[in-house]
């Protein structure tokens, strides 16, 4: 099983060309291929793991600038070290998908394709909930959240200290940004995901916005 993410930029005339922050932002992730670019203002990616997608997903989403498309689906190996070279309908539903969220006009302009349509409905809803809270975040909280380590114990006070803040400031952070439910909600968006294309075993393990 593959996950194709397919991202296009939204305001590259008034932003500039951002491609390459995109693809340096997402290289610490696990790929099958590389995100590269694709076509002008595009980058895609091919992922094996769910929860990796739902992390490549959601960095792109932070930065408020980005259509996301996933599409579920097999591509043809070995791959090839060109993804424009790749094959199969992996390509066709993040294609599918990056359009649709395209000409959405959602605040959170993501997409979810896939053989079974109803799941990938299913985690297309999940992921832009997701996204809502990720898009929402300040550069302040970011500054916080961008420390914190999943699962950790006993870490606000070393965010604090390496801030130069109080402990109390790093909770409320923490606490205003939603950061624990989006990390509890995290393995439902990867588990729908792979249910997309059907029954699956899946990892489950969760990974960060960036090393």
């Amino acid at each position: 099983m593959h996950f194709v993410l397919t991202i296009n930029q939204r305001d590259s005339r008034e932003a500039g060309d951002l491609v390459p922050q995109l693809i340096r932002s997402l290289r610490h992730l696990p790929a099958a291929l590389p995100f590269q670019r694709t076509v002008g203002d595009e980058a895609s990616g091919v992922l094996n793991d769910a929860s990796a997608a739902v992390a490549a997903a959601l960095s792109a989403v932070r930065e408020r600038r980005w259509h996301v498309g996933i599409g579920v689906g097999e591509l043809h190996v070995p791959l090839p070290a060109d993804l424009t070279d790749a094959r199969g309908y992996g390509l066709v539903y993040a294609r599918r998908a990056v359009e649709r969220a395209q000409s959405s006009g959602d605040r959170v302009p993501l997409a979810v394709e896939g053989p079974d349509a109803e799941l990938a409905a299913e985690a297309e809803a999940v992921l832009r909930l997701l996204g809502l809270i990720v898009a929402a975040r300040t550069e302040a909280e970011w500054k916080v959240l961008d420390l914190m380590t999943p699962g950790a114990r006993g870490q606000q006070k070393f965010v604090a200290q390496e801030l130069g803040i109080t402990a109390q400031a790093v909770s409320k952070a923490v606490v205003r940004s939603h950061w624990n439910e989006e990390w509890a909600t995290r393995p439902a968006a990867a588990r729908l995901l792979g249910l997309a294309y059907g029954p699956a075993s899946l990892p489950p393990a969760v990974l960060p916005y960036r090393a």
